[in-house]
């Protein structure tokens, strides 16, 4: 079955010589090994979490067929580096070995040694002291773990009851590990910061252990025949303030046996519980005893108190033992009494009996009915089992005479021993059994102890008046109030004729102990805190925070304890500007983020309706600051986890913020964020209520577009370079490869994909509109989007054409379009640029490699742009496309556009409210008065309201049929195109002279008479492409044939390009304004010139 569950497993668990997970394990540019024999987490003995830092090829039990390579080699090259900086950071590997041992052995309670045994013999000397470089304790460690548990839960493959006992046990387990799991020395300063981590640790074990008890523990048991036991179980079960009590005093009980257990492991020796006096073992007379010899004049018990009572003697040889230990008899007696009352505040009742019997005591005193549990709870019907010994001691003698005769009696001691200033411990014993809390308090000096003795007395004074109460009026079990008395009476004072019994009430029980207990859970924390009765270090323990969460839960009132725990970890007003930093305990922060989520899965749903809103609205807060706190500490990985729980609003806002912060960071970092993400949020959601993955990146990618401001207005050329590379940056979100894992992982590959190339395309247009400078720097964000989107789309496009939708496909051939684009605007300014470097060295000192380079940077810009205008029936970028309205539809085309005006100088113009009317003026007078009326064109410029450097234009027109409605045969992007070609081009007649708009945002689309926006118009913007790229295309290429005509080469290039412009089948010549007319004329006029000048040369050579 082991074999079968290993075979089973996913390889990145089980396989030892898995490195892929380096990365979780690094820190201080060190590399912490995970011990090759362990497939689990070192301190929850589970398995590895889904989102932990996951090897980049295994994805669950299949390898990636498409992993991200670039993230490959990023993880590689970190790696070497890595590995050269461990080489050559002087310490010598032994030093190097031990500081990585003493990580692990931090991490996992335990000292897992690098070295063979004969190494280590020589080391038992050293005592390893922290350096400055190592931490006081592995906190992601600890917050991963709570995470795994928790997604643990949310995937279903554990109830939130057992997620409440894991958290549990993981507190407990790591803060032991941080108290005794350490091998190394600390300064004062940490050590007393590790002990307080250690303690707000077993604080929150205490608190998620209450929580279970109170929420997660279920209550299931039938009551029959009616035994005084079992009538208690019964009124337990239907009173939900005794039900309370019984798991408070379970809780209690259980930590205390937690604490016992600790102590045992830890602690070497003798313990609570194994205390064995040594007055009392007489070896010789114990020998004499138990080979069945009697003599009146030998003892015939151990015990402390047997020579004196029973007036007998020792076998000689233990006589002299008898007098020494006899002096020392009462404290004996207190320390075992101590042991006693410990094991009964861990809820060891047969414990502490085992240990009466074996110090020679009787245990009837802790337990009337001979080994029966009489507490009314399951776990004790549980051990009882079938056992019928108290339903014959209650039939014979009446239900629950002998527990009231027992209780009386306890009573009565407890009064006696307080009187004689007898042991406390004594007392406590027996005032415990009998409600009497005032002399249980003088021996609980913790808050645990004063809570159970409370809690404790306070449930049984309530199951003794309700057997009382059913007793009196339950028919055959009823019993005389008076002759009970008197017979009790009786049977207590025995031979204590001067003991008086104290008054007792209507339920048979004395007031002074109905006095001492509380009305409510309320007044019972209220004692606790300022009561004269308890100890002050337990007044004071109420001031601590896991106290006041303890009690809280104890009152049931969820919805003050959620604004407590957010009053604890809010940040103050000076900390909102730097939200993404909180300033507040992140120990609290995670065990808050816990506590509402299971309080969300596990709550009842009456009270869930009650609290909804507090703990939405605070729960949500919460949850909202510890994702913040993940994020600042980089545990990307962990966000989407608990970022999953937020109401739709918040999480969508702020993983929109998490993706922007991390937009220029390392790609194995974004990569983290995107699983988180990707992995805990469902692509896409008909759930208005839940965020989804799409509506993020949808937000991220609208927002990547929106204007930024510009640091230096000198030079614009440069600004939109460097804000064009901040756009295509958001497309590398969309270029990861989801886990396999998730449901639907190829869909979702091939949508991301599809989002991938429409976006980009957009982008590509914007940075074509920029790009219209004639210099030599490359526009970079292009470049970078290619550059993201290589690898992707080398892989087979079945899965994306297999879509059959014609946008996909319109999609990926305007990708290919403008990658041809690109790649000719790459080699001219590569010309550019040699020109440039060579036009500073005097002719006659340059090499002809660097003049052959440049020819061959010409050649090869005229061929490459050749093949691009030159296509037969399919033109670049074409914008002839059939329009989704009919003729007969009255809808309107709207362009708007964010842009900066700028002199040719490439000096930025600051705009003001009269170059915004002298441009609108501009725009309408660049077609007719008839067209404007005729197509309703509305023109608007505006300041930009979010930057005050760029306007707003708005066309609005009505859309015609072969311009919006039917098929758009112009190729030129219609009315709307036209209008602002003039603009990009600095060609406006009524504006100032060489003044053209920068774009920074452009788009256009349908809308109604509303305005209100319909599909997009994507035919309008490439057009407005063509008519500015393929002109400037065309005047480039007649510059670099300018130049090799110089060089000698033919004018056949510049003939073909004199052909396309004036070919009507191409319709290029309408896409020139008629600056570039004349400068296209002028750069054939002087090139013909030269030729001819060539000519004659050769002519006269040749003579």
């Amino acid at each position: 079955m082991e074999m079968e569950m290993e075979v089973d497993a996913p390889p990145s668990l089980f396989d030892p010589t898995n490195d892929t997970h380096r990365e979780q394990y690094r820190r201080y540019r060190h590399r912490r090994r995970q011990s090759a024999s362990s497939n689990v987490s070192p301190l929850l003995q589970g398995p590895v979490s889904r989102f932990s830092d996951a090897s980049l090829l295994y994805e669950g039990n299949t390898i990636q067929r498409r992993p991200n390579s670039a993230l490959l080699l990023e993880e590689i090259k970190q790696e070497l580096e890595t590995d050269d900086v461990d080489g050559m950071d002087g310490n010598t590997p032994l030093n190097s070995a031990m500081r990585r041992a003493s990580i692990d052995s931090r991490a996992s309670g335990e000292f897992n040694s690098s070295f063979g045994p004969a190494r280590q013999t020589g080391m038992y000397s050293l005592q390893p002291i922290k350096g400055e470089e190592e931490d006081l304790s592995d906190e992601g460690s600890t917050f991963s773990l709570f995470a795994s548990l928790l997604d643990s839960a949310l995937q279903g493959l554990m109830s939130f009851q057992d997620l409440i006992l894991q958290l549990e046990k993981t507190c407990r387990d790591v803060s032991e590990s941080i108290r005794f799991g350490s091998t190394v020395r600390h300064r004062v300063v940490e050590d007393k910061f590790m002990r307080q981590k250690a303690k707000f640790l077993i604080d929150e074990a205490a608190s998620w252990s209450l929580f279970w008890y109170l929420f997660g523990k279920g209550v299931s048991f039938e009551v029959s025949p009616p035994t005084s036991h079992q009538q208690a179980c019964q009124f337990v079960r239907t009173d939900l303030m005794a039900e309370a009590c019984v798991r408070i005093v379970l809780w209690l009980e259980g930590l205390a046996s937690e604490a016992l257990d600790l102590e045992k492991k830890v602690v070497r020796g003798s313990h609570v519980g194994s205390y064995l006096p040594s007055s009392g073992v007489w070896h010789h007379t114990q020998r004499f005893l138990r080979r069945k010899n009697y003599d009146p004049a030998i003892v015939q018990h151990v015990d402390f108190d047997a020579p004196t009572r029973e007036e007998a003697k020792l076998i000689s040889d233990d006589k002299a033992i008898f007098i020494i230990i006899f002096m020392g008899e009462q404290k004996q007696d207190e320390l075992l009494l101590e042991d006693v009352w410990t094991l009964l505040k861990a809820g060891r009742l047969e414990e502490a009996c085992e240990l009466c019997s074996s110090a020679g005591q009787a245990s009837a005193t802790l337990c009337p009915f001979r080994g029966i549990d009489i507490f009314p709870s399951v776990e004790a019907m549980m051990r009882n089992g079938k056992s019928r010994t108290l339903q014959a001691i209650e039939l014979e003698g009446r239900v629950g005479h002998q527990l009231r005769l027992w209780k009386w009696a306890s009573f009565c001691a407890s009064e006696k021993i307080s009187e004689q200033d007898g042991g406390k411990y004594e007392t406590a014993v027996y005032a415990v059994q009998c409600s009497n809390l005032k002399h249980v308090l003088p021996v609980c000096t913790d808050w645990e102890s004063a809570c159970w003795a409370m809690v404790k007395c306070w449930l049984d004074a309530q199951v003794d008046l309700h057997l009382s109460q059913l007793q009196k009026g339950g028919g055959a079990i009823s019993y005389d109030r008076r002759s009970n008395e008197d017979e009790m009476s009786g049977s207590l004072s025995g031979g204590s004729e001067h003991m008086s019994l104290p008054p007792v009430s209507p339920g048979s029980w004395p007031y002074q102990i109905l006095d001492q207990q509380p009305r409510d859970m309320s007044s019972l924390l209220q004692k606790l805190h300022s009561s004269d009765m308890v100890h002050e270090a337990v007044s004071r323990s109420c001031r601590e925070q896991h106290r006041q969460i303890q009690m809280r839960l104890m009152l049931g009132d969820v919805s003050n304890l959620l604004d407590l725990l957010w009053s604890w970890i809010s940040p103050s007003e000076s900390d909102w500007d730097d939200n993404l930093r909180p300033q507040g305990d992140p120990e609290m922060m995670r065990f808050g983020a816990h506590l509402v989520l299971v309080l969300r899965y596990i709550i009842d749903v009456e009270l869930k309706e009650v609290i909804r809103e507090k703990l939405e609205t605070i729960g949500d807060r919460i949850l909202h600051l510890y994702v913040m706190y993940l994020f600042s500490q980089q545990h990307e990985e962990w966000v989407g986890v608990y970022a999953s729980q937020l109401v739709r609003h918040l999480c969508v806002d702020l993983f929109v913020q998490m993706m922007e912060l991390r937009l220029n960071s390392r790609m194995s970092v974004k990569h983290k964020l995107f699983r988180s993400a990707v992995q805990y949020l469902p692509f896409s959601s008909e759930d208005n209520s839940k965020a989804c993955f799409e509506e993020i990146i949808d937000r991220v990618l609208s927002r990547s577009r929106e204007t930024k401001l510009s640091k230096n207005d000198a030079d614009m050329a440069e600004h939109h370079r460097l804000q064009s590379l901040e756009k295509a940056m958001v497309i590398q979100w969309l270029c990861f490869t989801p886990p396999s894992t998730i449901k639907d992982f190829q869909g979702i590959s091939v949508m991301l994909l599809v989002k991938a190339l429409m976006h980009s395309n957009i982008l590509f247009r914007e940075f074509a509109l920029i790009s219209m400078w004639r210099v030599p720097e490359t526009p970079i964000g292009a470049h970078k989007l290619l550059a993201f989107l290589s690898e992707p789309l080398q892989q087979p496009k079945d899965n994306l054409l297999s879509l059959n939708d014609p946008d996909v496909s319109d999609n990926l051939h305007e990708f290919e379009d403008w990658h041809a684009y690109y790649c000719w605007d790459a080699t001219y300014r590569k010309w550019l640029k040699a020109e440039s470097e060579n036009g500073v060295v005097p002719p006659d000192d340059l090499s002809s490699e660097e003049k052959d380079a440049s020819i061959a940077f010409a050649r090869q810009t005229l061929s490459s742009a050749l093949a691009l205008l030159i296509r037969e029936g399919d033109p670049w970028l074409s914008a002839a496309q059939e329009s989704a309205y009919n003729s007969t539809e009255h809808v309107f085309l709207e362009l708007h556009a964010v842009a900066m005006l700028c002199l040719p100088s490439r000096e930025c113009v600051a705009p003001d409210a009269t170059h915004c009317a002298a441009l609108t003026s501009a725009l309408y007078s660049s077609v007719s008065e008839e067209v404007v009326l005729h197509r309703q064109l509305t023109v608007d410029v505006t300041i930009s309201s979010e930057d005050s450097s760029c306007i707003e234009v708005i066309l609005r027109c009505l859309a015609v049929e072969g311009d919006g409605l039917g098929f758009h045969e112009a190729n030129d992007g219609g009315l709307l195109a036209t209008v602002m070609a003039d603009g990009f081009k600095g060609e406006l007649n009524q504006f100032q002279f060489g003044v053209a708009m920068e774009i920074s945002r452009i788009d256009a689309w349908y809308s109604d008479d509303d305005h209100l926006a319909g599909p997009p118009a994507t035919y309008v913007v490439r057009g407005l492409c063509r008519r500015c790229c393929i002109p400037e295309t065309i005047l480039r290429c007649m510059q670099v044939a300018g130049y090799l005509s110089q060089a000698g080469d033919s004018v056949e290039t510049s003939e073909k390009l004199i052909e396309l412009v004036a070919s009507a089948d191409y319709g290029i010549l309408h896409l020139f304004s008629q600056r570039q007319l004349q400068e296209f004329l002028s750069l054939q006029r002087d090139l013909m010139l030269h030729q001819m000048v060539l000519e004659e040369e050769a002519i006269a050579l040749d003579a």
